[in-house]
Parts: C-alpha cells; structure tokens; sequence
C-alpha cells in the first residue's frame, strides 16, 4: 500500500469520526428535554395522589371550554412552530421569522388566558395555602404544577423572540422547535389532567 492510499485513509477517518457520535447541543437539549419529561411526571404523580387521597378536594371547575380554548392555542402554536422550522430549512428566512412571531403571538395568548385563569381563582379566595371549596392542598398543587408549565411557556416564547430576531439558520430553530413541542405534549398530559381532576 502507498504513502498516498495511508494518508487519504486517515484523512478520511479523521472526517467522518466516531460512528455513533452526537452533537453536544443536540444531546444537551435531549438531556434537558428527558429531565424535564421526569420532573412534569413526578409532579403528575404527586398530584394524583393527592387527589385520590383527599375525599373534600376541590372542584371549583364547571367547565373545560377555557381549558379547551389554551389547549387548541398552543397546539396550534405547535403547528405554526413546524411550519416555520420546513421555511427556515428551505432557506426562506422572512418566512420563518414571520411563523415563528405568529408562534410567540400564540404563546402570549395562552399565557394571557392562563393567567386571566389564576386571578379569576384568586378572586374567589383561593390561595396556596386555603381555598373556600375545601383542603388548602388543592391550591398549592395547582398553583405549583400550573406555574411550572406557565414558566416553561414564558422562557419558550422568549427563546422564540430571541432566535426569531437573531435568526441564524435551521440548526438553531430546530433545537427551539423541539423544546417547544415539548411544552405542548406536557400541556396535554398533566395540564389539562390537572384540569380535569377538578371538574364537576
């Protein structure tokens, strides 16, 4: 084998690097959307078990239609999240600027009508620590679950801002586009559980 054939081989390895390589951000942001994942679950699992357990437990919701209403918002703010990361990969960038604003246009909307809901609570006398339609374990739950999700939204639509204004390719709105959709699934699983369980 020549000097040539060893030199392009090694070059060649040194291109295309370990096989089962992962690029660091990438793998950051699957770790914190895992971590996450577990802390949205443990709060679920707590907030079942209190539920069960409390025979008076609260339920001052006679209605889903507000909960629908922020479902289908940040649903949809999923979609347009999607529809602006294929603009961005097909190199469009004033398409995927204005999708990604309508998408932080959609986050501050729910985050309007979430907060809209707490005062309305609020205003009725619940607190963290009592409530007038029974355990005072039903307003810190809600509260701390609820406020959880409504924090992930607000850092979400700023990153939206943040990455719609300094727009620097698809690589980037992926990763945003992933962290996203992640507060959308945990809306549908333990926000609106948390919801329902205290229906009726």
């Amino acid at each position: 084998m020549s000097q040539a054939d060893l030199t392009i081989g090694h070059s060649t390895t040194q291109t295309l690097g370990p096989a089962f390589s992962i690029p660091t951000k990438k793998f950051a942001m699957w770790l914190f959307i895992i971590a996450d994942t577990m802390t949205f679950a443990a709060c679920l699992v707590v907030y079942g078990f209190l539920r069960n357990g409390t025979p008076n437990w609260p339920r001052p919701f006679h209605s889903i239609t507000n909960v629908a209403i922020m479902t289908f918002i940040l649903l949809t703010s999923s979609l347009t999240m999607l529809i602006g990361l294929r603009s961005a990969r097909a190199g469009d960038k004033g398409a995927a600027f204005r999708w990604t604003m309508i998408t932080a246009a959609l986050g501050i909307v729910f985050a309007f009508l979430h907060i809209r809901e707490w005062l309305e609570l609020i205003d009725h006398g619940m607190t963290l620590l009592k409530n007038p339609w029974g355990t005072g374990l039903f307003g810190a739950s809600f509260f701390s679950i609820t406020g959880l999700h409504l924090t992930h939204v607000t850092c979400g639509i700023i990153a939206l801002l943040v990455v719609g204004v300094r727009y620097k390719g698809a690589g980037t709105m992926r990763m945003t586009s992933r962290c996203w959709a992640c507060t959308g699934i945990s809306w549908i699983w333990f926000g609106c559980s948390s919801y329902r369980w205290s229906t009726f």
